[in-house]
């Protein structure tokens, strides 16, 4: 129970400072001059959330804050899968916490005005900030969320150096925005995308939620191969005598 509830707080974190900057803070007029953090502070954003949160519940929950990490690592066999229900569904309900609040906070300007795309929702077709193909947004997901799996292995092995693996994982999501947002918004997180998602067809804008079923399949998919693709670099075990 602890654990699952540190991963809805972890997951609730990762959506409102990721999706809140997307939001609220990329583009941003100070009279005629844009002072927004563009593209590179929404990435960066991404990256801190879960940054910060492997130093503040890692120790708790190992910081998944995303199912496609939590089954990458369950295929991997570095968790098990009894557990991976209660941490996927915690991590939704954090999603979708995080999502309702924010839009609880965009609405509080005048000039804010409800649309198929806010709450920097994920989505391909006319829901693609660069308006990219449902096949481009199905191949950039897959293939980010299979090397952020592959590198999650590897800087959490035991055989490694994870002293900074909260960095090292933190710059890796960083760098999968600065590749993908203008394709799908970036997703590799199925949580991430349901949250504003439901919370924008609840409101009336639905465009996304119908969209939401390649955002669960892409990112599980990367994740389950990457986990399959990392046991081949696994130390064997030593033959008893």
């Amino acid at each position: 129970m602890k654990r699952s509830v540190a991963e809805l707080v972890g997951t609730f974190w990762l959506v409102l400072g990721g999706c809140g900057s997307a939001a609220l803070a990329a583009v941003f007029m100070a009279g005629t001059n844009d002072i927004g953090i563009g593209l590179l502070g929404v990435s960066l954003a991404f990256g801190l959330t879960v940054l910060t949160m492997a130093y503040a519940i890692g120790h708790i929950s190992g910081c998944h804050l995303n199912p496609a990490v939590t089954l990458g690592l369950a295929v991997g066999g570095r968790f098990g899968f009894a557990e991976t229900p209660a941490y996927i569904v915690s991590q939704t309900l954090g999603a979708i916490l995080a999502a309702a609040l924010l839009l609880v906070i965009a609405t509080g300007t005048d000039g804010f005005s409800l649309g198929a795309n806010s709450l920097a929702v994920n989505g391909y077709g006319e829901l693609s900030p660069g308006g990219y193909s449902l096949m481009a947004g199905l191949i950039t997901e897959v293939v980010m969320t299979f090397m952020f799996l592959f590198i999650i292995l590897g800087v959490t092995d035991k055989r490694g150096t994870a002293v900074a693996g909260g960095l090292a994982i933190g710059l890796t999501l960083t760098l999968i925005h600065l590749i993908s947002i203008p394709v799908t918004n970036t997703s590799v997180n199925p949580a991430r995308s349901t949250g504003p998602a439901l919370v924008l067809a609840l409101s009336g804008e639905g465009k996304a939620l119908a969209q939401l079923w390649l955002f669960w399949v892409a990112p599980l998919l990367g994740a389950a191969l990457a986990g399959l693709a990392y046991r081949f670099f696994e130390q064997p075990h030593s033959a008893t005598a």
